[in-house]
């Protein structure tokens, strides 16, 4: 979709057509407008918001920029990009503590993707989730493990099977996003999702699955064949070829 700001130059009171009609039915822009208050010299909020999503490509693109990347657009600076920002967030949140609510059955990779893209898909960087289970497969709790890539960081069986227990899991899912917008497991992946799969079997808290998000289509990589082996490279090359579509990523 394009957001010409010539087309906002009419627009009076997203706020007051936001009492009026309801937020539910303002446009991406009237939206983004709504969130800035005002815009800045010579630049009308209307104008400001649609010159916003035009550059980053849509609320998606909006989402996967931080705060410091919004403060950098021209017209905003540190306020309103941290607003922009916050609203995003809290958007991210409250569809989050709603699945929550929702007590969601977690039986296979669709349902996870189904739980996890709301919260995971959008983001820049890598977050990884233990998602403890009861005995039907129902989820009990979502916890963040860490945050910034696996590989990078210094995350052990110890601090997921430490979460699994502590939320008294019957077995539990990892959960991961690729922020490349491919969701084939890199080795690193495998690994560490073996090193967990053998840790659970021994305190008996046996870990389902390990899927990875990405932007369009997800990943299991019990499916695929990856857990309790140590792949030859070739072989994981293989199951990674088959995972990429035949174009652009993402």
């Amino acid at each position: 979709m394009e957001y010409s700001p010539v087309m906002v130059m009419s627009w009076t009171g997203p706020r007051e057509r936001a009492a009026e009609v309801g937020v539910e039915s303002l446009g991406d822009a009237e939206l983004v407008a709504v969130v800035l208050g005002a815009g800045s010299v010579g630049l009308p909020v209307g104008t400001l918001a649609a010159t916003l999503l035009e550059e980053h490509g849509g609320v998606a693109g909006l989402a996967r920029a931080g705060v410091g990347s919004l403060s950098r657009s021209a017209g905003l600076g540190p306020a309103k990009g941290a607003r922009l920002a916050a609203a995003i967030e809290l958007g991210r949140r409250a569809v989050f503590a709603a699945s929550l609510d929702a007590s969601p059955r977690l039986p296979d990779r669709e349902a996870v993707e189904a739980w996890a893209r709301p919260r995971l898909a959008t983001l820049d960087h890598e977050e990884l989730w233990v998602l403890a289970l009861d005995g039907r497969h129902g989820l009990r709790a979502a916890r963040r493990v860490a945050s910034g890539g696996i590989h990078g960081l210094h995350v052990s069986a110890r601090d997921v099977l430490r979460i699994a227990l502590r939320e008294a899991a019957s077995a539990f899912i990892l959960v991961h996003n690729h922020p490349s917008g491919d969701p084939a497991p890199s080795d690193e992946d495998v690994a560490f999702t073996d090193c967990v799969a053998e840790a659970a079997i021994l305190v008996g808290t046996p870990m389902l699955d390990h899927v990875v998000i990405a932007r369009r289509r997800s990943s299991s990589i019990r499916e695929l064949g990856l857990v309790g082996q140590r792949l030859a490279p070739s072989r994981a090359g293989e199951v990674r070829a088959r995972l990429r579509p035949r174009g652009t990523l993402g």
